[in-house]
């Protein structure tokens, strides 16, 4: 039986799944305040950094399972930050709308 030691891999491991986990926190609070369920942006972002931190993880442990279902994932992180950013772009544009004086 293979002991357990503490290694950087170990701590990179851990640190890629608690930021993952950290995005149900983040979306419950964010629901709690506006008192109906919400995934905000910030959801996303944690999914992509501990995606990415996890999937550097499961590469080094050479394991296909892991590595597949975390990059798989990422393709899905980034789309919904790119459907986002897309949605919020004319929001932010500070040229007044063509058709009004």
């Amino acid at each position: 039986m293979k002991s357990w030691h503490w290694d950087l891999w170990l701590i990179v491991g851990f640190a890629g799944q608690s930021l993952f986990a950290s995005r149900f926190i983040v979306q419950w609070l964010m629901s709690e305040k506006k008192k109906t369920s919400h995934i905000p942006v910030e959801f996303w972002y944690l999914s992509l950094a501990g995606g990415l931190i996890t999937s550097v993880y499961a590469i080094h442990r050479r394991d296909p399972v892991f590595v597949i279902a975390q990059l798989s994932g990422l393709i899905v992180y980034i789309r919904n930050l790119m459907l986002i950013r897309r949605h919020a772009a004319p929001l932010a544009s500070p040229d007044p709308p063509a058709d009004r004086p």
